[in-house]
């Protein structure tokens, strides 16, 4: 695939997610009105998302993965799982170890998660299909890429017409291996250390299932208001014609 990063080094920790979205959406810009598909990893990404949908319009959506921690380092990610079972491990992880049963039952768990997850984002989704679509795939940070990675293998596995990766933070261990497997990725952030994603924003609440249901409402409402007025403005357009017609 043909990519190009974009890594802007605004040299700053970010406010909050609001903050980081803002910035984003100016990297972004050219895409608005294009109709893009904007997709968010729960749960910390979709603050980012729903901020990117109301700017560039077009649809959002979830992409529900999960990373998989270190069996004696939780908080360790050592790759990501999706809802169907798609697995994928970073490179520096051994592939023996993940046939190991404790490896087995931990991602057994959390596909169990992910479904359950779903069950309660069901009545919300947005149900477009990636397929041909310029799809924005979006995170508040990446730093061992694992989860975000896995997203993109779902997503290209859709069959997008153009995939972008966007992010306020990235490792640059993360950039090497996700530029690869997208045709644009933007960062605005890559910090020479880099520990944890929290360490870059003042404020890094956490963001619970109830704020995405809630999320995902009020982007529905924002997409309904934009098809009644595009609507009444094809409305207007042909009544128009009629008269000049006439």
């Amino acid at each position: 695939m043909i990519f190009s990063v974009a890594i802007k080094g605004y040299h700053m920790r970010f406010k909050n997610r609001t903050q980081a979205a803002g910035l984003l959406s100016k990297e972004l810009k050219k895409y608005k009105n294009k109709n893009p598909l904007i997709l968010g990893i729960p749960r910390g990404a979709m603050p980012i998302a729903e901020i990117l949908h109301q700017r560039l319009g077009g649809d959002l959506d979830v992409v529900l993965v999960h990373k998989i921690g270190a069996p004696d380092h939780p908080e360790f990610a050592i790759g990501a799982v999706s809802e169907s079972g798609l697995l994928y491990l970073s490179p520096i992880f051994g592939k023996t170890q993940s046939n190991s049963d404790p490896m087995r039952e931990l991602i057994q768990r959390e596909v169990q998660r992910l479904k359950m997850r779903r069950e309660l984002y069901a009545s919300l989704k947005v149900d477009v299909s990636p397929l041909n679509k310029t799809v924005i795939l979006v995170d508040d940070g990446i730093a061992t890429g694992a989860t975000i990675l896995s997203a993109i293998q779902v997503v290209k596995s859709l069959k997008p017409k153009r995939l972008i990766c966007a992010v306020p933070v990235a490792s640059s261990q993360a950039i090497q291996l996700i530029e690869k497997e997208v045709d644009e990725l933007v960062v605005l952030e890559r910090p020479r250390e880099f520990y944890s994603v929290s360490q870059f924003y003042d404020d890094f609440e956490q963001v619970s299932d109830d704020q995405v249901v809630q999320i995902l409402k009020r982007s529905q409402a924002v997409k309904n208001v934009r098809e009644k007025k595009v609507q009444r403005m094809e409305g207007e357009s042909f009544r128009q014609r009629g008269l000049d017609h006439d």
